[in-house]
């Protein structure tokens, strides 16, 4: 009885001993050595190769044309190059040859520049400061000055003026300026505002074609 159950025992642990992979059928490939090119490819950046297929050991091709000219050289041959296709024209008149060391010194010495350097210093002034010029007083009527010595308002009458065809003077005068700052500066140079021939101030206010002296007053705080 005891043999029977060391022999159960014996069938139970080779049913759970788990196989030991065989090395020499190639990892999932057919063969190992296929396996073994594909990982040397691999590792040496050419690719995976092709089952079967053995890496080549023909010789690579080195004679590539390589210009192992310094770059001074090759600086000097561009310069050549350039110089045979544009050919420059150095005695244009129009083009300013100060900078060129030969052109200068073949007709400029130590002593022309000394005596070019002397002539600047004769000929340079001194020019000393002077006080600004004062601003004459501007002439005719101003209607700044006139809006701030007044304090009515506007249309209240101060003036007598004739009421006879008021309007239609009015309206006929007005339209002849541009902007109410001219009608008026011409209503005071023609002797306004206590005298109105033009009709430019029917209401007597010495205010001529809807001028306003309140934005002159506002900009000084009146």
């Amino acid at each position: 009885m005891r043999f029977k159950y060391i022999f159960v025992a014996a069938l139970t642990l080779a049913g759970c001993e788990t196989p030991v992979p065989d090395s020499g059928a190639g990892v999932g490939f057919e063969e190992y050595s296929n396996y073994q090119n594909q990982r040397e490819a691999e590792l040496g950046g050419t690719g995976p190769l092709v089952p079967g297929a053995t890496i080549s050991d023909e010789a690579v091709d080195t004679n590539v044309n390589i210009d192992t000219a310094s770059p001074t050289e090759q600086v000097a041959e561009s310069e050549q190059v350039a110089e045979s296709t544009f050919q420059i024209n150095r005695n244009n008149p129009g083009i300013s040859d100060e900078q060129d060391f030969d052109a200068v010194s073949s007709r400029e010495s130590i002593e022309s520049d000394a005596e070019r350097r002397a002539a600047q210093q004769q000929a340079y002034q001194v020019i000393e400061p002077t006080a600004l010029p004062t601003r004459g007083r501007a002439s005719g009527a101003s209607i700044v000055e006139f809006a701030l010595s007044t304090t009515n308002l506007v249309g209240q009458s101060i003036y007598r003026r004739s009421t006879i065809l008021a309007q239609n003077r009015f309206d006929r005068n007005c339209a002849k300026y541009p902007s109410p700052d001219m009608a008026q500066e011409a209503f005071l140079k023609a002797g306004g505002p206590d005298r109105d021939r033009q009709g430019l101030d029917p209401d007597g206010d010495g205010f001529a074609c809807f001028w306003d002296p309140s934005p002159y007053r506002r900009a000084t705080g009146g």
